[in-house]
Parts: structure tokens; sequence; C-alpha cells
């Protein structure tokens, strides 16, 4: 393996220090112990997700396209949602569940972050007594509803280990992501979810996108 990835963890466990300790609680972020085992976990999704910067190997793994996802409040995007439905349930920092890919300006999909999705078990979305957490006791966000049809109510978790986020490592929005505008006549689109700020999301729906392998995916 390159040492790029490897260098790479190593800065991103010192910011993600950084991070953690700022969500610990109310004092100084140098009074704060940091996991050192959330730490780990960090690098080891970071050094699991390394091959996925090629498309056409989180195509091979199961990962499924779906629509660009963008918050109309105008706090960001997530990109788009690559599902791998086998490893919903998945809290393996090895193992996520999504991945969340941009457009570059090459025309290419460039990774800028992962997910892990719980299926929630009593699919009430009042209830919320199994919330997972990971990463040294972060919440995933949720209950609520699937994002495609057939997506069960569920808790996810958003980690931005490819594409720096300026509102923290585990925030739902990216401001530095963007989708495509939405097209004029959009095709059937995915459920709209609710994130920190209460406001659905939907993005570009109805397109067509062929990845590196040359085969199309279509987002429902």
């Amino acid at each position: 393996m390159s040492q790029r990835p490897l260098r790479t963890a190593i800065t991103l466990v010192t910011a993600a220090a950084a991070s953690l300790a700022l969500s610990a609680g109310p004092a100084p972020a140098a009074d704060r112990p940091v996991d050192p085992k959330a730490l780990r976990d960090l690098a080891k999704a970071y050094l699991a997700s390394v091959k996925y910067l090629d498309e056409k190997v989180a195509l091979a793994d199961g990962y499924v396209p779906r629509q660009c996802s963008s918050d109309p409040a105008g706090h960001g995007s997530m990109g788009y949602h690559y599902f791998n439905e086998s490893r919903y349930g998945s809290l393996d920092p090895a193992k996520p569940s999504a991945l969340l890919f941009e457009d570059g300006k090459d025309g290419k999909r460039r990774l800028a972050g992962v997910e892990w999705i719980v299926l929630d078990s009593d699919q009430n979305l009042k209830t919320s007594k199994d919330r997972p957490s990971m990463f040294g006791g972060q919440k995933f966000e949720g209950p609520m509803p699937g994002h495609y049809p057939g997506m069960p109510i569920h808790y996810d978790l958003h980690v931005w280990l490819w594409k720096q986020n300026p509102n923290g490592l585990f925030d739902r929005w990216n401001p530095r992501v963007k989708c495509p505008a939405a097209p004029a006549h959009t095709g059937k689109s995915d459920t709209p979810h609710t994130g920190k700020s209460g406001t659905a999301h939907t993005g570009s729906s109805g397109m067509t996108h062929t990845g590196s392998a040359g085969t199309a995916h279509t987002a429902h």
C-alpha cells in the first residue's frame, strides 16, 4: 500500500482527537481525555475505505448508487449515497454501510465520506431506546424514514474521512460537497429525510450514472 494513506491516517487521528475532545462535554478541551480506541477505529475506517477511492471497486463490492442529497435549507450536501444493504447493522469501522461520493472536476466520482446504518428494531419513529453509537460515543442520528423505496426506518452516522467538513467530522451536512442542479422533470424520487435542522432533503433524482465499470446505474 502507498505510504500516503498511512500518513493521512495519522493526520486524521490527530484531527479527530480535537473533534472528539470538543464533543465530549463542557470542560476545556485540554482537560478531556480522548478515547484511544475511538482514534484507532477512525484510522481503521480510513484505511478500510482507501480502496473505494476507485468507484468501480465500490460497485464490485455491492454498493448501489442512489441520488445526490442536499439540504434545501442550505446547510450543505451529502453527495451520492452508495448503499450496501448486506452491511446494514454493521458497527465495524472497517465495514461501512454506505459510501458518499461527489462529482469530480474530471467527470469521475470521488469518495467524500462513509456512513454506518443500523435498522430501528421496532420500526417506530417515536422511540429511540436502541440508538447505537461508534467512535467514542458518537451517537447515530434518527430514527428516520428510509431514503429509497423499501429502506426501513433506521439510524445513521456520517463520517467525512475524505472531504474535510468545516462543520465537523461527524456532521450530517457538508457545505463543501455539492449536488448538480435538479432536472426540470424528475423521475421517482427517494424518500426525503430529516437531518439536524429539521428540514427534509432531496437530491437530483431520476439520473443515470455510468460508473468506471461502464455499467449504468439509475437512482430510484
